[in-house]
């Protein structure tokens, strides 16, 4: 595993702003959701199960749009699946997550179910955004998934909003920002991460370094590749992770976590990690190396921990087989219900668009 190494000396946490005390990290700890203990194996085994989840799920997605039953821009998460899993161990509830384009694996780790999110790639009602947003825009209110943005860095000021939003009401809650290397090159990663370092947001940066913001490689967009060190320069507390090991990320984002609770401001992990698929399923993919490619599948997140288990006598091939079966059926139940799900009326295409003179004469 991985041993996180902050590159920056983390100070003390400090009294909140908003008057509140800030939690130990033992009361954070005891309200993150039910699973089995940290480092056993019952718990080794939901996060192979969650990542599996992710990668079926896309892999049907790869069918799906070959046949055109899924149509426009379709971003996969196919090998970066152990970042999504292992930061979202760590959140509650109570917690919010801002998301990229490339969501279907944060929606997923996230809770919102398969049907759901299967349903809005088919653009059905039934689907969490109601069949509106499609690939790009999953969104889930009920468990604070805001988005899917489609626009780089266009997720970031939106978290810093909800973590000021949380501060000056005093609630305990963490707003958790995903992120590409890409943002580095907008301005609305530099003024995110002033104002949210400035105000000690209680915010967790989430930069999943996959070394190619779309066709251009981090080295020929960005002069220092470190990303963790110059996150660190905005006063954050910031370092990088090996994002292919999804218990390494786990347990970086739960120190993240817990410090961000304690009052010690904003986070940002610099997840390194890598994506096997192309930018997306229009991309030909001419920008890098198939043996690129292929030495990063020699880290595959799900290969690495199937193994860990199996040296610890934790997991066989019939255990394997029982999980992929179960990942199976739930993808499977999920294009069922999607190909069932009804498809939105023309006559409602202006609803949530415009307002009619009635609907605005209610409006206190």
């Amino acid at each position: 595993m991985s041993v996180a190494r902050p590159t920056r000396t983390q100070k003390a946490p400090a009294p909140s702003k908003s008057g509140r005390k800030p939690k130990s990290s033992k009361a954070a700890a005891s309200a993150r959701p039910p699973s089995a203990p940290h480092g056993t194996a019952g718990h080794r085994r939901d996060l192979l199960q969650a990542m599996l989840r992710v990668r079926r799920f896309e892999e049907r997605c790869v069918e799906l749009y070959s046949a055109a039953k899924i149509r426009g821009f379709v971003h996969l998460y196919i090998g970066e699946e152990a970042v999504a899993v292992g930061v979202n161990e760590n959140l509650t509830p109570d917690d919010a997550v801002v998301s990229t384009y490339r969501e279907h694996g944060h929606a997923l780790a996230r809770g919102i179910p398969a049907e759901a999110v299967m349903a809005e790639m088919y653009g059905r009602t039934t689907g969490c955004s109601g069949g509106r947003g499609g690939s790009m825009h999953l969104f889930d209110a009920g468990r604070r998934f805001y988005g899917g943005n489609a626009i780089v860095a266009g997720g970031l000021p939106l978290a810093a909003g909800l973590a000021l939003a949380d501060r000056l009401r005093g609630r305990d809650r963490v707003t958790c920002c995903f992120f590409g290397d890409g943002a580095f090159a907008e301005g609305e990663f530099h003024e995110t991460a002033n104002l949210a370092a400035l105000w000690d947001l209680p915010v967790l940066f989430i930069c999943e370094n996959n070394l190619y913001a779309m066709g251009t490689a981090l080295e020929r967009h960005e002069a220092q590749t470190d990303l963790a060190m110059r996150s660190a320069s905005y006063g954050m507390i910031a370092w990088a992770v090996d994002g292919m090991d999804v218990e390494a990320v786990e347990q970086a984002a739960r120190k993240a976590v817990e410090g961000i609770r304690a009052g010690t401001g904003p986070h940002l992990l610099e997840l390194r990690t890598y994506r096997f698929r192309a930018h997306s399923m229009y991309d030909p993919d001419r920008y890098r190396h198939k043996a690129e490619v292929e030495r990063w599948k020699e880290r595959d997140p799900i290969i690495l921990l199937s193994e860990r288990m199996r040296e610890n006598g934790e997991l066989d091939d019939k255990e394997l087989a029982r999980t992929e079966r179960r990942v199976g059926r739930e993808v499977d139940r999920a294009v069922e219900a999607a190909e069932q799900g009804p498809e939105e009326p023309v006559e409602h295409l202006l609803r949530h668009v415009t307002g009619s003179s009635a609907g605005t004469a209610d409006r206190p």
